[in-house]
């Protein structure tokens, strides 16, 4: 990296922007790009960086990018086919389709690549689902899509970010750690060996994050850099807080309450079984709508402090309340004096695997306090439906996770550009 006020980056699986939040509000890093294929997601990452970052509409309208990573050609050099143009053409500005992104950075050289690929297909719980164990989803090799932009823009540093599962997952019956040494090995950059990455796992408790979300952060460094692996991970144990974790209760507990009607109302087309107490209204901070039995459930639930029981009485109790027997524990609440459970994007579906502590509130976390677990600040803005915002809560990098990454990387840098 050559010695400047600050280093730049590209963002690829860029989401609604946990990482590129973390990466900016440290002060030392540009953004160049980010690269999404989800529009809710990319809308979201457009609007921070305007009201935010202090981005021109037409500026975030060209460096958040609506595009199929997997079209790496595409991507980089524009031309966009008809196909990519009939997908993609309207939520993008005319100059990215003619130019990509190699016209957008219109010779910047880029000191880091950053992104996570879509977890799923390396997740435990997906694999469990999956008849095939998710062998065949196209998701396990997204990863190559990361290596060619890589090699092409030849970052002195890339952050790789996934889910613990991606260790044992194995399409192909080749070990996709394996696939992922070798592919960078290749392309001339180091990162832990296979064996060693075990290593890399680390808990973003641990950062200033109110929650137990562990994730595999790969660093990776060119082979003939002055920058040591070793030295990226010593840095980012550095950044490790001192002290007790922070918990739910320092998240959630300054945030307006609800309580149960007595029976479910009609808003317009929604069911509503909440409502606020008090005056005082938080953006996304809405209970969402549940049956008259789970709220019964819920506070059976936290009276008898099933959190507690073995994972057997978790099950008979579920087949209890409803007459179906399931391998999957269904219910879970949160604890006020712990970090939270992972927060996962299943979200988007139900609640159920988070029940607010609060027995008076008797519901499921609302957007906003999921967004605040994920340490996302007060003011940002999710757009779309509240299925999308729950789901691009939970892909996302915690902030404060994030922002602990991208200090650890400056403190080496600086050092070695000394």
């Amino acid at each position: 990296m050559t010695n400047r006020k600050k280093y730049t980056f590209i963002d690829l699986f860029a989401g609604c922007g946990g990482l590129t939040e973390g990466f900016l509000s440290t002060g030392h890093y540009n953004a160049l790009a980010h690269v999404e294929w989800e529009l809710p997601m990319v809308n979201t990452l457009r609007n921070r960086l305007v009201k935010k970052w202090h981005h021109t509409e037409e500026d975030a309208l060209n460096r958040v990018v609506r595009f199929d990573v997997q079209k790496v050609n595409e991507l980089l050099g524009g031309n966009w086919s008809e196909e990519s143009l009939l997908l993609y053409g309207n939520d993008n500005s005319r100059q990215m389709s003619q130019s990509g992104l190699d016209g957008l950075l219109n010779g910047h050289s880029v000191d880091l690549i950053i992104g996570g690929p879509p977890c799923q297909a390396y997740s435990l719980c997906g694999r469990a689902q999956d008849p095939n164990s998710m062998k065949d989803d196209y998701r396990n090799f997204l990863f190559e899509s990361f290596v060619k932009i890589v090699d092409h823009y030849k970052p002195s540093i890339f952050v790789f970010e996934n889910v613990p599962g991606l260790l044992s997952a194995c399409p192909g019956d080749i070990p996709v750690k394996n696939r992922i040494f070798q592919a960078f090995k290749e392309i001339g950059y180091d990162i832990l060996p296979p064996d060693k990455l075990k290593n890399a796992v680390y808990c973003a408790a641990d950062y200033y994050t109110p929650q137990l979300r562990n994730r595999v952060i790969i660093f990776g460094v060119k082979k003939d850099g002055n920058i040591s692996l070793a030295e990226l991970y010593d840095s980012l144990s550095n950044c490790k807080m001192k002290g007790v974790h922070l918990t739910v209760r320092d998240a959630l507990s300054a945030l307006p309450k609800f309580r149960p009607l007595e029976r479910p109302i009609k808003n317009g087309r929604s069911n509503v079984s909440h409502e606020l107490i008090g005056e005082v209204e938080i953006p996304l901070h809405i209970a969402r709508y549940h049956s008259p039995r789970d709220v019964k459930i819920f506070k059976d639930w936290l009276l008898r402090n099933m959190n507690n029981a073995s994972n057997q009485e978790k099950l008979d109790y579920y087949t209890s309340i409803t007459g179906i027997k399931s391998n999957h524990i269904k219910y879970r609440s949160l604890e006020w004096d712990k970090p939270s459970p992972t927060v996962v994007s299943h979200l988007h579906k139900d609640g159920l695997m988070f029940i607010h502590p609060d027995i008076d509130q008797l519901r499921s976390i609302t957007i906003r306090e999921a967004a605040l677990l994920q340490t996302f600040p007060m003011d940002f803005e999710f757009l779309g439906s509240s299925a999308y915002c729950y789901k691009m809560i939970g892909n996302a990098v915690p902030v404060n996770f994030a922002k602990s990454i991208a200090e650890a990387i400056f403190k080496v840098v600086n050092i070695n550009n000394k």
